[in-house]
């Protein structure tokens, strides 16, 4: 008894030492945790109580006073557009940082700031590419350091103190590195940057970047993903997404074609098995986004999830979901680490939505995919000098969770007249299934660059295996035109229309025009869908057409599950609102009002046995944290 006594005085110590005496559950990544989940155990909120929820607190970004002054100047250039970060919290501590570069430190339970870092990587001008964004931190302890990672808008990983928010001298020069240098090539930084939080996994810093989507040139910045030591700021390892001369991938890149494309890039949330020690890298699209006649080939690694070793970066597997891409279907989204039981056989799996509609699920040891994919013929280009692949990947499970390319089976048909009309529309472009490719005349793809499958993700629930994607339907035209010769060096960019609408300002699709999805990922079917939010189901009625129902919108902000609950947030006709959803019918159990647009993914943690739910919203003049808790 006395053994037990001591193990159990043990235990507890350990415990305490572990939470600080009061802290109770953490969230401490950008996922929840580096498989990207997106889950919490903490069930204190219920469908039962969840709209009892009130105001816990509400944090105003330091940005907001530098915005208003640069307003003030007429420097409208630098105002950030949507707050999209998502905050983690250790031991009672939130992390956040801003768009303007700079990082908080808060008390979780009262919105107190602790302290405040500024990179002023704001003042190194616009960012080429999303304007001002910052989504994330990585955090990373040792025995006697803790530090916050923080990638910048100009190309700079900083190592903070997290108990003071200074620089750690002993990291980089000062405190951080120039993520410019050691690419193999020379970086023009108004290219480049980083939106996306380091990956802390194994005593290995992983950092990805962003590179801009809209080049005159074939010649950009390689989209190299590089491992570094948390303690110096040492480089341990760089994955070279382009394979170059004499590595495996490389002859998937004909005439020359990898020494000058770049872009080919991990841009969004990465994830990592810290078990297993694998980082998986979800890779973007070449150099650029909407022609290929100057890459001919496949092009490794690009749009495609990639396993490589955390600790030296080599690669273990590779799927390709797009062969020569030409359609900006960048893997969007963080993969998701899951745990099944497919046909009585468990499997550690690791799942990728897509910009397409498609989810590709995987062993995460070996890179088999759970369910056969199928290579399947696709259409072709009618560009001159494009060579595209003549087959493309599709799953054979789970089926695809949005529209996919022009048919009778997407067209909007709420009476004849308005499909009449939308039919009249699209014979002004090119159209067909998914894959048809872009055109001198304009291409309508369904889903367009914007997905299907967004940046923020899914979510997986350890518990059932089903798995929420949000998504939207957003159909888009892209229409290449002869490049000036003074002005560009590729063949061919992109001009001319973008953008479709329907009949009588409808959509050109019918709805749901978002939609969230749960997929079992055991069995590989949908357990259900539903359109997310009323849409524009008001103007439908007042147009004199039979009420549809809820038709939906699109929601650029992730899904958050508990034990209980699945909360999602989303501007619905004007209303700005985070909603509480049973997870095992999608039925909406209450909605909460926000005061301004949410634009990042809502996370959930806990102090002193409390739980609370925190969420980004606003932007531009007026950034804040919106946090809630039960009364």
């Amino acid at each position: 008894m006395k053994n037990i006594d001591l193990i159990a005085a043990m235990l507890a110590s350990t415990m305490l030492a572990l939470t600080g005496g009061v802290f109770a559950a953490d969230w401490p990544s950008y996922g929840g945790d580096n498989g990207s989940q997106k889950y919490s155990e903490l069930d204190q909120i219920d469908a039962s109580n969840v709209a009892e929820l009130t105001t816990a607190w509400i944090w105003e970004s330091p940005d907001n006073a530098t915005v208003a002054e640069n307003i003030a100047n007429e420097n409208y250039r630098a105002v950030p557009a949507g707050f999209k970060a998502t905050p983690i919290v250790i031991d009672g501590m939130m992390y956040v940082p801003s768009s303007f570069g700079r990082v908080v430190a808060i008390d979780a339970a009262s919105g107190v700031e602790q302290w405040v870092f500024d990179s002023e990587a704001w003042a190194s001008g616009r960012p080429a590419n999303l304007g001002y964004n910052s989504r994330g931190v990585g955090y990373w302890s040792s025995e006697d350091k803790n530090r916050v990672f923080f990638a910048t808008n100009d190309a700079t990983l900083w190592s903070l103190d997290a108990l003071t928010g200074l620089p750690d001298i002993n990291f980089g020069v000062g405190g951080k590195v120039d993520l410019s240098l050691g690419l193999g090539r020379d970086i023009d930084k108004r290219q480049y940057g980083v939106v996306s939080p380091p990956l802390v996994t194994n005593d290995i810093v992983v950092v990805n970047s962003i590179i801009n989507d809209g080049p005159t040139t074939k010649e950009m910045p390689p989209g190299n993903v590089r491992g570094f030591n948390p303690h110096t700021g040492e480089v341990v390892w760089m994955f070279e997404t382009i394979p170059q001369a004499g590595a495996f991938g490389n002859e998937t890149w004909e005439n020359g074609s990898w020494e000058y494309t770049g872009n080919t890039n991990s841009w969004t949330i990465m994830s990592a098995d810290d078990e297993l020690g694998i980082v998986y890298l979800p890779i973007g699209t070449p150099t650029n986004d909407w022609y290929g006649g100057l890459r001919h080939g496949d092009n490794l690694f690009a749009e495609s999830l990639v396993a490589v070793k955390a600790k030296t970066g080599e690669r273990l597997w590779h799927f390709q979901m797009v062969h020569h891409g030409v359609w900006d279907y960048d893997l969007p989204a963080a993969p998701t680490l899951v745990d099944l039981v497919v046909d009585g056989r468990a499997i550690k799996a690791v799942a990728q939505i897509t910009k397409q509609g498609y989810t590709y699920v995987f062993d995460r040891l070996t890179g088999e995919p759970v369910w056969p994919i199928i290579e399947t013929p696709v259409p072709q280009s009618t560009v001159p000098g494009e060579k595209l692949s003549p087959t493309q990947p599709i799953p054979t499970k789970p089926p695809a969770f949005e529209l996919q390319g022009v048919s009778d089976e997407t067209l909007v048909d709420f009476t004849p007249e308005l499909r009449q009309e939308a039919e009249r529309i699209i014979e002004q472009f090119d159209f067909g299934p998914l894959f048809t490719p872009p055109s001198l005349r304009g291409t309508i793809n369904i889903p367009g660059w914007g997905g299907g499958g967004w940046w923020t993700g899914a979510a997986f629930d350890p518990e059932t295996g089903l798995y929420y994607i949000p998504s939207a339907s957003i159909p888009i035209v892209v229409q290449l035109e002869k490049a000036d010769p003074s002005k560009s060096n590729l063949n061919y960019v992109r001009g001319g229309a973008m953008n479709v609408g329907g009949p009588q300002g409808l959509p050109l699709t019918k709805p749901p025009y978002g939609r969230i999805v749960a997929t079992n990922l055991n069995s590989g079917e949908h357990e259900w869908v539903i359109p997310h939010g009323e849409g524009i189901r008001q103007k439908i009625i007042d147009m004199g057409i039979l009420d549809p129902g809820p038709v939906g919108g699109p929601s650029r902000t992730g899904p958050l599950l508990t034990k209980t609950l699945l909360f999602v947030a989303q501007v619905d006709n004007g209303r700005n609102l985070m909603r509480a959803f049973d997870k095992a019918s999608g039925a909406v159990i209450h909605e909460i009002e926000l005061p301004l647009p949410p634009q990042g993914t809502p996370m959930t943690y806990s102090v002193a046995d409390k739980q609370y739910l925190s969420i980004a919203i606003g932007g531009g003049p007026d950034s804040r944290l919106f946090t809630l808790a039960l009364p």
